[in-house]
């Protein structure tokens, strides 16, 4: 028998942003899904148990498009068509447009194919780093702390796709430039005309300009496999047969900036943060560098960069743990809320890089788990190891100060990151070193 419909319970409110997993765990003590609803009125089941979780994100009759919700989701101010929309092909697609477009961009993200990036995402993570100064400054006697986010965890992601995609170097700046635009400026501090959907807008024609202007030099006598970068291998894909088309992608290359960049930023800042806020386990990292791998997992199970997988529709009148899904309903699944579920992970609260931590579902889980996983895995061990080995007193600016989340819902990344390189020696005991001298 089916529970009766729930009332809607309100989430992304500042409630919600200052403390997620404890609303999580109250959701997550009711079994089945709960109806929530978000400040711009949409009304959604969220998932928040990992045996629910999988469930969901392994049913084919819970959709990706969202044309089959247009009518709650145009209620709510979402736009579903037309380039106001944010929703990008691949991510909001089903089979077989879905197959389709992963077949031509997973060869991309192949492990191997990823691993002879690593040289060159050292590198830029060392060039970074260099431009930090290892010494912190001081000003009215106290330490000036390097935000992490600024200096390091937002610029690599970007630098990193401009890699994949073979952007010239002219072009870097402005796509970076454009990241920033697009990923932390609030459509309140946007001003007229420069709104979420307009900066959407205008990244959609940069991209094609740089599809213009690249394409003369592509060479359509080599397979897609030969390309030197993913670029090009998308351009002989869409100009051989049209297997790919103007619209899919700009809106492939759209997904890769934004899905990509974003993530990897809130994993990076997301795992120094953790780190630095659990000493042991920074030491026993320290200690016992080959832990990594592990550790990598194990941060993004405890603090997972997307909160909330994109929206799925139910195609059929679902049943779910005991509960009536009707067609047509909207269903999100809280990744944070299922990597801490206590049936799954003893202690979940509780961060420990030695635990097997494979079964979170940071990444998602069935035909849509993430292409770019090995990238950013790669990306985010560069940056520990870096940190380890460059700054091994690295510490908090202030351990006692909240953290300070991105107000979205769906991601769950720090706004900052302030650090300090070195600890700064007290008055007293720089005093000390002077009579030494």
């Amino acid at each position: 028998m089916s529970r009766p419909a729930e009332i809607p319970t309100e989430i992304d409110t500042p409630a919600f942003f200052s403390d997620q997993h404890d609303y999580y765990t109250r959701l997550r003590q009711s079994p089945g899904p709960r109806l929530v609803r978000n400040p711009r009125g949409l009304g959604y089941w969220l998932i928040t148990r990992h045996a629910e979780a999988r469930e969901v994100l392994l049913d084919p009759r819970f959709s990706k498009d969202p044309r089959l919700a247009e009518q709650a989701l145009t209620a709510a101010g979402y736009a579903v068509f037309g380039a106001d929309s944010f929703f990008l092909p691949l991510v909001n697609s089903d089979p077989p447009d879905h197959t389709r477009l992963r077949r031509l961009v997973s060869g991309a993200f192949t492990p191997r194919r990823v691993e002879t990036l690593r040289p060159r995402v050292e590198q830029l993570t060392r060039e970074l780093l260099d431009a930090v100064p290892d010494e912190p400054g001081t000003r009215d006697g106290a330490a000036t702390p390097v935000d992490l986010m600024t200096a390091l965890a937002f610029p690599l992601p970007v630098l990193v796709i401009c890699e994949l995609l073979g952007v010239p170097h002219a072009g870097r700046s402005a796509l970076l430039n454009w990241a920033t635009r697009m990923l932390t400026v609030s459509e309140s501090a946007a001003g007229p005309g420069t709104g979420p959907a307009e900066r959407t807008r205008r990244l959609h024609r940069w991209f094609a300009s740089l599809v213009a202007a690249k394409r003369p030099r592509v060479r359509t006598d080599l397979p897609q496999e030969e390309q030197p970068d993913l670029l090009a291998a998308l351009i002989v894909a869409h100009d051989r047969g049209a297997r790919l088309s103007d619209e899919e992608l700009v809106g492939l290359l759209v997904l890769l900036l934004v899905a990509g960049h974003e993530t990897t930023t809130g994993m990076i800042g997301n795992a120094v943060d953790a780190l630095l806020r659990h000493p042991d386990q920074l030491a026993l990292l320290r200690d016992r560098p080959e832990l990594l791998p592990s550790a990598v997992d194990e941060l993004l199970r405890y603090e997972a960069p997307l909160a909330r997988t994109t929206l799925r529709v139910a195609r059929e009148d679902v049943q779910l743990a005991g509960t009536l899904i009707p067609a047509g309903s909207v269903v999100s699944v809280a990744l944070t809320a299922a990597n801490r579920d206590p049936d799954v992970f003893p202690e979940p609260d509780r961060l420990d890089i030695t635990r097997a931590s494979g079964a979170h579902l940071s990444f998602g889980h069935g035909i849509h788990y993430c292409l770019g996983a090995p990238l950013a895995r790669l990306q985010t061990e560069t940056v520990l190891a870096a940190l380890l080995s460059r700054w091994p007193e690295l510490a908090a600016a202030d351990p006692h100060a909240p953290q300070r989340w991105l107000p979205v819902g769906d991601m769950r990344g720090l706004l900052t990151l302030p650090v300090l390189p070195r600890p700064v020696p007290s008055a007293a005991a720089t005093a000390r070193d002077r009579g030494r001298a």
